[in-house]
């Protein structure tokens, strides 16, 4: 009780590391406040897994892998609970219908694709294949320009994995998580991303390619003139309220 009540009286964050019952892919580190409601981590964690807070129970892990407490009362502070750096939060999700389950989030397989035929396809007068053909006849001289294999290359000179950034336009803020060519992407060079919040589009696989590693719809890869790395923190809504 003596350490839970230290801790609570200290203003430093403590990092966890999140897992998942039924996004067995999904990990994350996140930093919390000990002075945070169990209800207000719950609402922290809903918006990077999709879990509800009302459908959420919280269990708590030491770095040895041994339970520590249940996270059962919402009105108590996190740091009752005694949690350190380097503990585990694993989420369980109570709803047998949550966006979690049947393993969609994190096989794309699963989900049923629209198909629509070559032939229909080509009596689309509103397809991007017609789009192109309608520039091409405008400008033919330009469409023979190609983007260089080295396209944006010295703008990634600066650009290391891990490093912090953020993403213009829009803010959005996270980590490299590549850098270098994606041939399915076009030519020149791209940076993948793992957003702070689910922002993104995929999880580090793109058409088919595993370029990166991270949590579901965190991904993203965009052009090196888009990305901006140096001191971008994750941003932590609950401290926007704070005096």
């Amino acid at each position: 009780m003596a350490t839970s009540l230290l801790q609570m009286e200290g203003d430093d964050s403590v990092h966890l590391h999140i897992t998942h019952s039924n996004l067995k892919s999904f990990s994350a580190d996140v930093r919390f406040s000990p002075q945070m409601s169990v209800e207000a981590v719950k609402e922290k964690l809903w918006k990077k897994c999709g879990t509800s807070v009302n459908s959420m129970a919280l269990e708590l892990y030491d770095d040895t892998g041994s339970k520590v407490a249940l996270l059962s009362d919402d009105a108590r502070p996190l740091g009752f609970f005694s949690p350190f750096d380097g503990f585990r939060l694993h989420i369980i999700d109570l709803d047998p219908s949550s966006v979690t389950t049947g393993g969609w989030l994190e096989d794309t397989s699963l989900v049923e694709k629209y198909n629509i035929s070559e032939e229909d396809y080509a009596k689309r007068t509103d397809s991007f294949r017609k789009f192109k053909e309608k520039r091409v006849s405008q400008n033919p001289v330009a469409a023979e320009a190609k983007t260089k294999e080295n396209h944006m290359e010295d703008l990634c000179a600066n650009f290391k994995v891990e490093d912090r950034c953020q993403i213009e336009p829009g803010e959005k803020r996270g980590m490299v998580k590549y850098v270098g060519r994606a041939e399915s992407l076009g030519p020149g060079y791209w940076v993948g991303i793992q957003y702070d919040e689910p922002l993104g589009k995929h999880d580090g696989m793109v058409k088919g390619t595993r370029f990166f590693e991270c949590p579901p719809l965190h991904g993203g890869m965009v052009r090196p003139d888009k990305v901006k790395v140096g001191d971008y923190p994750e941003r932590d809504p609950f401290e926007e309220d704070e005096i």
